[in-house]
């Protein structure tokens, strides 16, 4: 890669037990790049995510945000935890908490915003993911899709320097699927950093800078959209694109 890396993962290893979740995985990801991880599952991709957010602690190997390597104290990690956005499968809102108090809770807690500067910034993430007028709503009020929005807004009101998405779109009904997935390219034409776990394969050829294929907690192949689903390299890749494709 020729531009800067904003994350740094090397040889990073994760053991649960006798399981190698993730097993000697090193990526790179550019400044404003969408890089989309796919393969079946339990592949290691969502526990390389948790990894980088540091939601897991990893049994070996490094990860580094923007050139500050992740280490094990508290304090740091919660400032890199912080230029890390992340958005789950499950929507994770504070059920008893509006809209508007699930988006301006960190800022305000974490950041020392003043609930005036916070509740500006939320209403604005709010037209931005489509759903100012829930700014009062609580979470049982909306839709799945409606949920993840806020979701996507919350994580967005830190102002990180790169998001993470967990399967976004697997807990939603097939017709919520979309609203999500139209959010999240507006932030990748905006240029946002985005490291991506998902089967949406349309949101893959449409937002993916590079896709990583892994099987097995290893990448078994790195490679652009169009050479993913024209010519992929390796027979593992080929014959999981069988099962999923069309």
């Amino acid at each position: 890669m020729t531009a800067t890396p904003i994350v740094e993962i090397r040889d990073l290893y994760k053991r649960f037990d006798d399981i190698e979740a993730v097993n000697g995985v090193s990526l790179e990801v550019a400044r404003g790049e969408v890089v989309v991880i796919i393969g079946p599952s339990g592949s290691g991709k969502s526990t390389l995510l948790r990894c980088v957010n540091r939601l897991e602690t990893p049994s070996s190997g490094d990860i580094a945000i923007d050139g500050v390597t992740l280490t094990h104290d508290e304090r740091h990690m919660n400032r890199i935890r912080a230029e890390v956005g992340m958005v789950f499968q499950q929507f994770n809102l504070f059920p008893h908490k509006t809209v508007l108090e699930n988006i301006t809770l960190g800022p305000i807690v974490v950041k020392g915003w003043d609930e005036e500067r916070a509740n500006a910034l939320a209403h604005d993430l709010l037209v931005k993911v489509g759903i100012p007028e829930k700014i009062d709503a609580y979470p049982e009020q909306l839709s799945g899709g409606q949920q993840q929005r806020v979701a996507i807004a919350r994580a967005l009101a830190m102002q990180p320097k790169v998001m993470l998405f967990d399967e976004p779109t697997s807990a939603l009904d097939p017709e919520m699927i979309k609203e999500v997935l139209d959010v999240m390219l507006d932030l990748a034409r905006e240029g946002m950093t985005m490291l991506v776990v998902s089967h949406e394969m349309g949101f893959a050829r449409a937002a993916a800078h590079r896709i990583v294929f892994m099987d097995e907690g290893r990448i078994v192949e790195i490679t652009t959209p169009e050479e993913l689903f024209t010519s992929p390299k390796h027979e593992r890749t080929r014959r999981f694109l069988s099962q999923i494709l069309p």
